[in-house]
């Protein structure tokens, strides 16, 4: 059994060891601070029969930017709570207080490459799809999605097919020709069972980061 509900600012502490324990990004206890004094509605965590915090979202917005939009700076579930839907509960939830109470366009969160299950849960669960490539984002040099999802109108970007491949779908007529069939099928079909499984499935682990965007290259 378990219960779901805004993070207090004594759940700090418990959802900086979450974090500890599951990603390779940790932050400085002032960071979740931060998040806390500027943005509480975004905090959510998901705690068992016994009180244990076993997973938590951390997330703020970013309301200066040309669109204003929600950000997942880190999502994470305990080993032991995976595979029961909790990441996408979390994260639904943030996502519905972006849009209500902010006014948010999108959300985006950053991801590694290397992350196929986090993918799988961004993409497939929750309907993101990759915006650009941050090159040498994480601090092992790692590149890292940006990935994005729209509230209020039809997703777009690249979708990642189920050899690790990030397919980019083409607008331009003179480049039609570089798409196969068989590709277009299967970003269409991507985003059909996206739109479907953000409803009736769930899942869970990942993680993000916050940074400053670079140009695309």
């Amino acid at each position: 059994m378990t219960m779901y509900r805004r993070a207090t600012i004594e759940d700090l502490l418990y959802m900086q060891a979450c974090n500890l324990t599951c990603l390779p990004e940790n932050y400085q206890m002032k960071y979740y601070y931060y998040h806390m004094l500027s943005w509480p509605q975004l905090l959510y965590v998901c705690e068992d029969y016994n009180g244990k915090i076993v997973g938590y979202v951390l997330a703020k917005m970013e309301e200066d930017a040309a669109e204003p939009h929600g950000h997942i700076t880190s999502v994470a579930v305990l080993r032991s709570h995976r595979k029961l839907g909790i990441a996408t509960r979390l994260m639904k939830s943030t996502q519905v207080d972006m849009k209500d109470m902010f006014g948010a366009e999108y959300v985006s969160l950053h991801v590694r490459k290397s992350n196929a299950a986090a993918i799988h849960l961004y993409q497939e669960t929750l309907g993101f799809r990759v915006h650009d490539i941050e090159s040498r984002y994480y601090a092992d040099s790692e590149d890292a999605y940006d990935m994005r999802k729209y509230f209020n109108k039809k997703q777009s970007g690249g979708y990642v097919n189920s050899e690790g491949e990030l397919v980019w779908p083409r607008r331009d007529k003179d480049k039609e020709a570089d798409v196969s069939p068989e590709t277009i099928q299967e970003i269409n079909k991507g985003d059909s069972a996206a739109g479907e499984n953000a409803t009736n499935k769930g899942g869970g682990k990942g993680g993000g980061g916050g940074k400053k965007k670079k140009k695309k290259k």
